[in-house]
């Protein structure tokens, strides 16, 4: 087999979408399984939609992925220019090529004649395709529309056959070719159409398989007619099922997030919605769930991609990345957690700063931002419980007198450690009489205003003594007030 040449062609009028990630990494990890290239193409021939705000989005989003192209926008190969927009002298070479042969023809139809005409075919029970009207305009009658006003676009000629593909995941599929009709290759504006200019741009750039979703299916034949007008090779076609949401429909806004950004920014890992998507309607024989990118490389087989469409689980999401979450070693998760540290207020400099608070939060987060939400206590002046379990356990009288105790226990000794501050809580319970959970509890929403969380000799060693106290009397001063 030729060296494997796969593309993502995203075209930049927004986000980079869920389901396009997934196709952009189903078409990186083969081409890396097979030591091909992944070339990144950028489609924006729509130019009332395309930005160059989106395109660089899209970029920062695939980086963040780890899905770094060989060939691509901002790293040239010899099959560039790899933006359609700078592209356009080859499409028109091209499409002067099918004119010539008489495989394309100007159509002159206006979209007004050309909806009324689809309206009266779809009443009549006939296939909504172009009927070929401007398939044999004289020279008079073009000249004619010309004078009107008229812009042409370029039409192909499909003749009357039916057209197949093979599809390595679906098999062989067919069209007739009365559902296809004479497509537009090129706009009046001169802008190519989807169809012609992918057709072209994976020719030129020699891409030995085409990986997208299945909703692509409907424009394949279109590109092998195309093909096979020019002559060439057909690339090996392979579509893979959609995402669903959890209740069975095309994933969408409704079902939540659905970029890749939104899911950076509420906190998720690169590695685990890269681990994510790829499983989706694909799986390793191994069967194992928990993958890095150089363990999907290695254990890629695009014959075990699944027919069915796959369901969009983001329970199933949180607990992939908080299962990456854990396995982080303390030092790198300080470093990925601290913009969400800074982001909520925190005086935070470094990540060395928080690497404690990290620690004893690593094994309970399912996302940077919980973990950024869920060590608010560490940096808080002043801490009263919320919830009104946690108020009437602090509103007990046996509890200030634990507090009270507590307090004057840490202010008089000299070293604090967790193993200080454990013959310090026997102590209380010893002179208070109190035990079990009504001696800890109190403490521990006292200093966290929690009565679940982290180990509470984890929190007293980040805390300090002087700040277990100060925390400790604030509580009791609010207490007392209540009372």
């Amino acid at each position: 087999m030729d060296k494997v040449r796969t593309r993502f062609a995203p075209s930049p009028t927004g986000h980079l979408h869920i389901g396009n990630a997934r196709t952009a990494l189903m078409n990186y990890v083969f081409s890396k399984s097979t030591n091909g290239s992944f070339i990144l193409r950028v489609e924006d021939t729509d130019v009332e939609r395309s930005t160059q705000e989106s395109e660089q989005k899209i970029l920062q989003d695939l980086v963040w992925l780890g899905l770094k192209w060989d060939e691509g926008p901002d790293k040239q190969g010899e099959y560039g220019p790899y933006r359609q927009s700078e592209r356009l002298e080859i499409y028109r070479e091209y499409a002067e090529r099918l004119l010539k042969e008489g495989k394309a023809y100007h159509c002159f139809c206006t979209a007004e004649e050309l909806e009324q005409r689809r309206d009266e075919r779809i009443k009549r029970g006939e296939p909504a395709a172009y009927d070929g009207r401007c398939r044999n305009l004289t020279e008079d009658q073009k000249n004619a529309f010309l004078k009107e006003g008229r812009k042409p676009v370029i039409r192909f000629k499909v003749e009357d056959e039916r057209v197949s593909f093979f599809d390595e995941i679906k098999g062989e599929i067919t069209f007739p070719n009365n559902q296809i009709g004479d497509f537009v290759i090129v706009r009046a504006n001169g802008m190519p159409m989807y169809n012609f200019s992918c057709a072209v741009d994976d020719h030129l750039m020699e891409i030995t398989h085409v990986i997208r979703g299945d909703d692509h299916v409907s424009n394949t034949p279109r590109q092998v007619l195309l093909y096979k007008a020019f002559g060439w090779s057909i690339p090996k076609f392979i579509h893979t099922p959609m995402i669903l949401g959890a209740d069975g429909s095309r994933l969408s806004k409704r079902h939540g997030a659905t970029s890749v950004a939104q899911y950076r920014d509420r906190g998720f890992l690169p590695e685990a919605l890269v681990n994510f998507l790829s499983l989706l309607a694909w799986s390793p024989d191994s069967g194992e769930e928990i993958l890095l990118m150089p363990e999907l490389i290695n254990s890629f087989d695009i014959k075990r991609i699944s027919h069915s469409a796959a369901v969009f689980d983001n329970e199933k999401l949180k607990w992939m990345n908080g299962v990456h979450i854990r396995n982080l070693s303390p030092e790198d998760l300080s470093e990925r957690v601290l913009p969400f540290f800074i982001k909520k207020g925190y005086n935070v400099k470094n990540p060395e700063d928080i690497k404690e608070i990290v620690k004893t939060l690593q094994e309970r987060s399912e996302t940077l931002s919980d973990m950024a939400d869920n060590a608010e206590f560490f940096f808080a002046e002043k801490i009263y419980p919320e919830a009104e379990e946690e108020k009437n356990i602090i509103l007990q009288p046996e509890s200030a007198r634990v507090l009270e105790e507590f307090a004057e226990q840490v202010s008089n000794t000299d070293s604090w450690d967790s193993q200080e501050f454990l013959k310090i809580m026997k102590q209380v319970s010893k002179s208070t009489g109190v035990k079990g959970k009504n001696l800890w509890m109190p403490v521990r929403i006292a200093l966290s205003g929690q009565s679940h969380g982290p180990e509470l000799t984890s929190i007293v060693e980040i805390f300090g003594k002087e700040k277990c106290v100060h925390l400790v009397n604030e509580l009791l001063r609010e207490f007392h007030n209540k009372e």
